[in-house]
Order: structure tokens, then C-alpha cells, then sequence
């Protein structure tokens, strides 16, 4: 007779493959991609190597699911920051900046997992999606500073890609592993800079939103 699973055998292999991923990204926030190897994994869940191979074809697949959860929630946090019915243009768009750049300077080193570290194929596809999801969010609110005003003429989209790519650049020298932890005061510092050039670029006609020029 087959054998077949019960509730409850499912919600234990459920529980365990959470687990799993659970480690993973504690790992990744902690030390980066490199450091969430199988072994890693298994010893911080009292697994065993084999056991994770049981939920996951392989470590690229589980690191690739670990990326994607990590970047679905900072992706969900930035919509919510920029959401509201009847908000001006800029404003979201400061909103944007300063929640994407902000929590890329207090959680540097997944910042720097999702942005910058070199990753397998399978991780790098969902970092283009992680990408591409943040350069859809701006452009949308580009395109509603363009109706109203608030920007000079430009193409969106390319637009909304330059500003993204500005933003990720910019950071680059404040979120590197080797890089010292900024002060509060340089952090502020670093954000209101990268939001007047966004500011700059785009042509907005106030470029005192969300800031202290």
C-alpha cells in the first residue's frame, strides 16, 4: 500500500523546510550569500547535509528562494511607503528614495547580499527581478510627476532606470562589507544627498521635499 502523507507530516516537512530557509537568510544578513553554505544551513537547523537536499533540489535553489523572499518584503515595504491616493509626485518619490536608501544604511550587509554580491545564475535572475521591480514602482510615479508638472519632460522609463541605478551606486561606498558602520549623522547626511540629485535629475520643480535645502 503507498505510503501517503498526513496533515501533519506535511505541516512537520512545512515546518522544516521554513526552518531551513529561516537559517538561510539569517546566514545571508549576517555574513552573505557565501557564507549560507549547505553545512551552514544543516548545523544551524540540527539537520543533517542530506536533509536539506531532501526539500531543496540545490543550494542555488534554496539561496534564489532566500533572495526572493528578502527582496518581495523591501519591495513590499517601498509600495507602502509611496502608496496613497492623491499624494504628490515628489513626495512619493522621496518616499521612495529614503526607504529603499535608508534601509539599505541600517541593514548593510543583506543590502549589500542583494545589490552587489556576486551570486549563482539562479540568484542573479531573481536580482534582475528585484531590480526591475523597483524601476517599475518609480517609473510610475515619475510618469504621475510628469502629468502634473512636477518634472521636466523625459522619458519615464529611462528615467526611472537612471534614478534607480543612481540610488544602488551611490550606496555602494556606504553598505561594502569592509566599509565602516556610518553615524546616524552621516547616514542623514548620505539621504539627503542621493534625493537632491534624484531631485536634480529629474527637474523637479521643488527640490525642498523631504529635505533640508
Amino acid at each position: 500500500m503507498p505510503y501517503r502523507p498526513t496533515a501533519l507530516t506535511r505541516k512537520n516537512a512545512e515546518d522544516k523546510r521554513d526552518g531551513l530557509l529561516r537559517a538561510a537568510r539569517s546566514l545571508v544578513a549576517t555574513d552573505g550569500f557565501k557564507a549560507a553554505t549547505v553545512a551552514a544551513i544543516a548545523a544551524r537547523c540540527q539537520a543533517s547535509v542530506g536533509s536539506v537536499y531532501s526539500y531543496f533540489d540545490s543550494r542555488d535553489w534554496l539561496l534564489a528562494e532566500v533572495f526572493r523572499s528578502a527582496a518581495s518584503h523591501e519591495i513590499d515595504t517601498a509600495r507602502v511607503a509611496v502608496s496613497g491616493t492623491g499624494r504628490p509626485a515628489p513626495e512619493r518619490l522621496n518616499a521612495l528614495i529614503r526607504t529603499f536608501a535608508g534601509r539599505a544604511l541600517q541593514g548593510r550587509r543583506m543590502a549589500w547580499a542583494l545589490l552587489f554580491e556576486p551570486v549563482s545564475p539562479a540568484v542573479e535572475a531573481e536580482r534582475l527581478v528585484y531590480r526591475r521591480s523597483y524601476t517599475e514602482l518609480s517609473e510610475q510615479i515619475i510618469r504621475d510627476g510628469l502629468a502634473g508638472g512636477d518634472f521636466v519632460p523625459q522619458d519615464p522609463g529611462l528615467a526611472a532606470s537612471a534614478i534607480m541605478g543612481a540610488i544602488s551606486e551611490s550606496l555602494v561606498g556606504w553598505i561594502r562589507p569592509d566599509s565602516p558602520e556610518p553615524t546616524s549623522e552621516a547616514q542623514a547626511g548620505a539621504l539627503d544627498g542621493i534625493r537632491l540629485f534624484c531631485f536634480r535629475a529629474l527637474g523637479a520643480q521643488d527640490l525642498t521635499i523631504g529635505g533640508t535645502r
